[in-house]
């Protein structure tokens, strides 16, 4: 005999309804209205392509150059801010809230925005895996960010870190809904990252047609290995490059020590002072997004198999075995279509 608990336990395949359901909500979008004078500039690019190690490095330079800055991780790996702070984790908008709610308790500020050097900032973060969808999160993660008074705060500059590689409607938000004056993409000379990029840009180029005033600022290239295939993309979507990180062993060491290379006077900071500078003045135009052909016609034939031709599968492929066409039963009628 069950009690009555076990018994309004919902079923598996209840459960899995009820997320699809869920999932299947559009939220209304967030009001981000800043002060007239703050520029929300949002960073995309492939995951793993680097561009935390870049906005860590570029927010820590442009607070060195007196700028008023605020860093904001829109990944739900939520590793935005980690070389920020030595590798420290933040807790992020999304967790504190449910703990503070289930608790009983408001959302401080201080509960959520951290700072060092001048440079403020937060994590949004996300759901776990499986148990809700990362475009919802983000959405949910900008009402929070409302309710603690985000179109009151006073910044020069409000750095927005999304993961590229994901197409739901969340993580477009800032192209789709003007949330930000204009986009940063980061990428290499590798295919996948490139095509990431180009996702982003038709991204732009779609909103653009729809009454959108979002452009694209420009590209970092990261890891750049002097290849140039990243160069020519830029030149070929119509975006300047804003600035070439090279591939460097010392970069690389530096950056998987949690360690800041974007410093006033050090040997890496002439890279980090250009891109302040030019993420700053750029203008944003909108881009003319590559065909995949087009995008392929970037690399060489044997990088990424252009020249490979498709072999069509056959039904005896797929049955590892001669298949004995059996005749038909059907009927056929004199007259019959």
């Amino acid at each position: 005999m069950t009690s009555p608990d076990e018994q309004a336990l919902p079923s598996v395949e209840e459960v899995a309804e009820l997320l699809r359901a869920e999932a299947a909500i559009e939220p209304d979008p967030p009001s981000t209205e800043t002060t007239k004078e703050t520029e929300v500039i949002a960073i995309y690019g492939k995951g793993g392509i680097g561009k935390s190690f870049t906005l860590a490095n570029l927010s820590y330079m442009m607070a060195q150059q007196e700028k008023r800055v605020l860093l904001i991780g829109c990944d739900p790996k939520s590793d935005t801010t980690s070389l920020l702070f030595e590798g420290r984790s933040c807790p992020t908008i999304i967790e504190t809230s449910s703990r503070k709610t289930q608790a009983g308790e408001a959302v401080e500020i201080g509960d959520v925005c951290f700072k060092r050097d001048g440079v403020f900032a937060m994590e949004l973060g996300g759901p776990e895996v499986g148990r809700g969808c990362g475009g919802r999160g983000i959405i949910h993660g900008f009402e929070l960010l409302e309710k603690l008074g985000f179109h009151r705060w006073d910044f020069d500059y409000v750095l927005l870190d999304f993961l590229g590689d994901v197409v739901c409607g969340g993580f477009g938000l800032p192209i789709a809904r003007d949330m930000c004056q204009k986009v940063i993409v980061v990428g290499s000379n590798d295919l996948q990252s490139l095509y990431v990029a180009n996702n982003v840009c038709s991204a732009v180029d779609y909103f653009r047609n729809m009454g959108g005033n979002v452009g694209v600022a420009g590209m970092v290239i990261n890891k750049d290995d002097g290849t140039g295939e990243a160069q020519a993309f830029a030149e070929a979507v119509g975006i300047p490059v804003l600035a070439a990180i090279p591939a460097d062993e010392d970069i690389r060491r530096k950056s998987a020590s949690y360690e800041i290379i974007g410093r006033p006077g050090g040997e890496w900071a002439p890279i980090f002072e250009q891109l302040g500078s030019a993420a700053a003045s750029a203008e944003p135009v909108r881009p003319t997004p590559l065909s995949h052909e087009d995008l392929l016609g970037l690399f060489k034939g044997d990088t990424v198999g252009r020249d490979v031709i498709l072999q069509p599968a056959t039904i005896e492929d797929m049955c590892a075995s001669d298949v004995l066409e059996k005749p038909s039963l059907e009927v056929m009628y004199e007259g019959a279509e």
